[in-house]
């Protein structure tokens, strides 16, 4: 199956958010940082039992073994604990009972919501994953080389850590990626759940490390049974004629279609957690080739639905 629309260049990228040479140095020192952190850590306020997501589009249950940290203590751990640049869109982190910040063996789910539409899964059985790994492995080699003009450690796409898979009886998706930033020998676990709703996509990524990979994996059944739309919201109440559908399809959620077309590049987070070191990896978005990428395919969309018109037809809106 080919994936025209989408999947030369990886739309979404993660990066290592390491300091430019020209970067002002810090004035406080390490001790300093680690009071501060700990500061931080300390007032973060934990929830349990029934937490409602964006005035009761979503409902996350949590059992005794999870937490809830809400958008702003979700950004204080993002940005301010693991020095990620924007923690925006984010409607907040799911974490481990025993989660720490600032522990190495710490994980955490971090999610948004795509408000893009309903997005047809009826292509989900004809997709050729290794093909579109291909593709993707492609994108990422063609954006590593600017990261590394821009000053950023290199990145490669290595493969799926966990190849996709999809629930058509609970329209749920997930799977994980292994990244490789520089030399290092730690390689990043990018793991990922797409839940299907009526008026778009709650958007579930893990930030961890890839020997966390059976953890996360372990967990993950749990995950989908917390996190999903309330009545109203579901993907079984879409209507259709009258709700709003999705510009792409189950494919361009794997790679990364949905980020740029519902804007969720501040929403989407991946971190390195190295024991007895503070996390400072963030996020990396090539705005410029991402733009071009979009306006070459609305073009081409554009005179395909033009060459398609009838004398009686009206004229496709402009973009």
């Amino acid at each position: 199956m080919k994936f025209p629309r989408f999947t030369f260049v990886l739309l979404v990228l993660f990066a290592l958010s390491i300091a430019r040479a020209d970067s002002a140095p810090s004035t406080l020192d390490p001790a300093a940082k680690l009071a501060a952190a700990r500061k931080l850590s300390s007032a973060l306020k934990y929830q349990q039992g029934e937490i409602t997501l964006r005035g009761g589009v979503a409902k996350i249950t949590l059992p005794a073994s999870f937490r809830y940290l809400d958008a702003d203590d979700t950004s204080t751990v993002l940005v301010k604990l693991w020095g990620n640049p924007s923690a925006a869109g984010s409607l907040g982190m799911i974490v481990p009972a025993e989660f720490d910040p600032l522990a190495g063996r710490s994980w955490a789910v971090v999610l948004s919501f795509a408000e893009d539409g309903y997005v047809k899964d009826n292509d989900a059985e004809k997709i050729n994953y290794d093909k579109l790994l291909k593709q993707m492995q492609d994108g990422v080699r063609e954006a590593s080389q600017q990261r590394v003009k821009d000053g950023y450690a290199a990145i490669e796409l290595v493969g799926w850590a966990a190849p996709p898979r999809y629930d058509a009886a609970t329209h749920k998706m997930y799977w994980a990626k292994e990244l490789k930033f520089g030399d290092s020998p730690n390689h990043t676990l990018n793991y990922n759940i797409r839940m299907l709703g009526r008026r778009g996509v709650l958007v579930l990524n893990a930030v961890a490390s890839m020997p966390q990979l059976k953890q996360v994996e372990a967990a993950t059944p749990a995950l989908l049974q917390m996190v999903d739309f309330q009545e109203g919201h579901r993907y079984a109440d879409f209507t259709e004629g009258t709700d709003k559908v999705a510009t792409y399809g189950i494919a361009a959620l794997v790679a990364g279609g949905i980020a740029m077309k519902a804007g969720l590049l501040k929403g989407l987070w991946i971190a390195i957690i190295a024991a007895k070191k503070f996390i400072i990896l963030g996020f990396i978005a090539l705005l410029g080739g991402i733009k071009k990428l979009w306006a070459s395919i609305r073009g081409r969309q554009n005179a395909a639905a033009a060459a398609a018109v009838t004398p009686n037809d009206p004229a496709p809106p402009a973009v």
